[in-house]
């Protein structure tokens, strides 16, 4: 049930149907709480916690995945390449602790959340989760002072931790219906001020722009950001690759004999986002769509007939602590990563180094 009202939501959010318009009253009140709570942090009605490195926000508006993970990591490499120090703080979705913990090399999805284990292993920085991000920046900063900036994976609508640069993430869906949330997908109104604003799409066009940052946006030209990847790795040895070219030219069609049988599953936000690479690249596969956060606990691949089973690398830090999954050798796994102009990497340093709030 929850399933279908998820979809059902996410159907409807990206038009003004007559679900969304019976609920567009409440999104006002919605809106105007969240803005409301916006204020009273900019007014110091109530208190947001101040670290002593600056702070980059990564996060977005639009409810469900945009790609965060994927610039988060992108963002930490690059400014590791312009000579900082960077550590991570995550809420750590489904973790249990609600107190800081670091993200060890033994760390579980159960324990911290997926992607934080996932940002941990690609990145090597110091990573900690935690419900209270100050308290969990302040944690990473006690345990590893030689860090100098913090980026938090999510955590835009979190005003307790304050920040110097915000960076606002969309995809191709733009705004959806452009209300919010519950008549539309929106945690905040299009208007929202910000530093920079991202849009994860393989084309930016001038209309998406125009949405996702409307005239008098601070923020100005939105960025394009195109998620990458080229090959698979078998989740049971991540040294053995196969190029999604050569797997393109091996497979049949969805439905059609003739070749390899692939299936494609993502229990990311937005599992299209997956498939869509997967068919740019060639591969036709059978698509399993799951719900974000998927723990893997009820084996979906059970009692499916495929030679080749993609699944995305957030899914893979779950998938490798069953050990039935852990060992189907059909489970390969394909690695993304952001592709954004390197400007925008340089102005966010700019903004850094002056330290100006956001």
């Amino acid at each position: 049930m929850a399933s279908s009202l998820e979809t059902t939501f996410s159907r409807e959010w990206l038009r003004r149907g007559a679900l969304a318009c019976a609920l567009w009253p409440l999104s006002l009140l919605f809106r105007g709480l969240a803005a409301l709570r916006r204020a009273l942090y900019a007014l110091g009605v109530s208190h947001a916690g101040h670290l002593p490195v600056p702070v980059v926000v990564v996060g977005n508006i639009f409810i469900g995945g945009t790609g965060k993970t994927p610039l988060t990591i992108w963002l930490v490499e690059a400014l590791r390449a312009a000579g900082f120090r960077p550590g991570v703080v995550s809420r750590g979705f489904g973790s249990k602790d609600a107190a800081p913990r670091e993200v060890g090399a033994g760390s579980t999805p159960a324990e911290v959340g997926d992607e934080p284990v996932l940002i941990a292993a690609r990145t090597g920085c110091p990573v900690f989760v935690g419900r209270a991000r100050a308290a969990a920046g302040r944690a990473l900063l006690a345990a590893h002072p030689e860090v100098d900036v913090i980026v938090t994976d999510d955590g835009l609508q979190h005003y307790a931790l304050a920040r110097d640069v915000e960076v606002v993430l969309f995809d191709g869906r733009g705004v959806g219906n452009g209300w919010t949330l519950p008549a539309g997908p929106l945690r905040e109104a299009p208007s929202r001020r910000r530093d920079f604003t991202v849009v994860n799409a393989p084309e930016l066009s001038a209309a998406l722009s125009a949405a996702v940052a409307p005239a008098g946006v601070q923020a100005g030209t939105p960025w394009q950001m195109r998620l990458v990847g080229d090959v698979a790795e078998r989740l049971g040895d991540r040294s053995e690759r196969l190029s999604l070219a050569d797997l393109a030219q091996r497979a049949a069609p969805a439905g059609q004999g003739g070749g390899l049988r692939v299936l494609a599953a993502a229990g990311i936000g937005n599992p299209a986002r997956f498939f869509g690479m997967l068919r740019a690249a060639g591969i036709a596969p059978i698509e399993l769509p799951l719900p974000d956060h998927h723990d893997f606990k009820d084996r979906p691949f059970a009692n499916i007939e495929a030679d080749f089973i993609l699944v995305t690398e957030k899914d893979a830090v779950k998938c490798w602590q069953i050990e039935e999954l852990r060992n189907d050798p059909r489970i390969w796994v394909v690695p993304v990563s952001a592709r954004i102009d390197a400007a925008l990497a340089d102005q966010i340093v700019e903004k850094l180094r002056g330290r100006t709030p956001a």
